[in-house]
């Protein structure tokens, strides 16, 4: 009995295809690298202006001296947002960290668009000082821009902000995570000198 033999096929070279596919694949990312950019948006802190109030709540004590005080920092911020993609930016929320001279981080959420009312109303020097406010839901076409004033709440003393290491906003975005912006000193408004009065 004669020994069986299998055909066998020719083994083939693989080096090609694979060669080929590792040069597509380059291109193709090449071509994502050179057209995507590398920015999802720009944001701009244009003016910033910060409004500190003392409140003092009377005690249910006839004792003087048991009224209690609170203080609190409004920051009055216009930023502006230019859509760096070839799609829709959304945006979802504002947040901001201050971190005090001491290192204590204190965040926040920018007031939201039914709170203004109540909030001028409550301090009515701050309404001036307001402009048009960013909203949430906004949506900014692509390479186009948004601005508007965002309100943040910090329960501290101006002094604190004065003297802060830093304050950072943040602009969450619905599709595009997170991006940050420093809130600088260069950016707060200088008060105009006191009139002067002739003799």
């Amino acid at each position: 009995m004669s020994d069986l033999k299998f055909a066998q096929s020719a083994r083939r070279n693989l080096l090609a295809p694979v060669l080929l596919a590792f040069l597509i694949l380059g291109i193709t990312l090449a071509l994502v690298m050179r057209f995507t950019p590398h920015k999802t948006a720009d944001l701009d802190i244009l003016h910033t202006t910060v409004y500190p109030a003392h409140t003092v709540f009377k005690g249910e004590s006839i004792l003087v001296g048991h009224d209690q005080g609170q203080d609190d920092l409004y920051v009055l911020t216009t930023l502006r947002i230019t859509d760096g993609l070839r799609l829709p930016l959304f945006l979802k929320d504002f947040t901001a960290t201050l971190t005090t001279g001491d290192g204590q981080e204190i965040t926040t959420s920018a007031v939201e668009k039914d709170d203004f009312a109540n909030l001028y109303t409550s301090f009515p020097a701050l309404k001036p000082l307001a402009s048009e406010p960013l909203l949430r839901e906004t949506m900014i076409s692509p390479g186009q821009s948004a601005e508007g004033m965002i309100l943040l709440h910090f329960p501290v003393k101006q002094d604190v902000w004065d003297h802060r290491r830093t304050a950072i906003l943040n602009v969450d975005l619905y599709h595009q995570g997170k991006q940050a912006v420093m809130i600088s000193r260069a950016s707060e408004a200088v008060p105009n000198p006191a009139p002067k009065v002739a003799n």
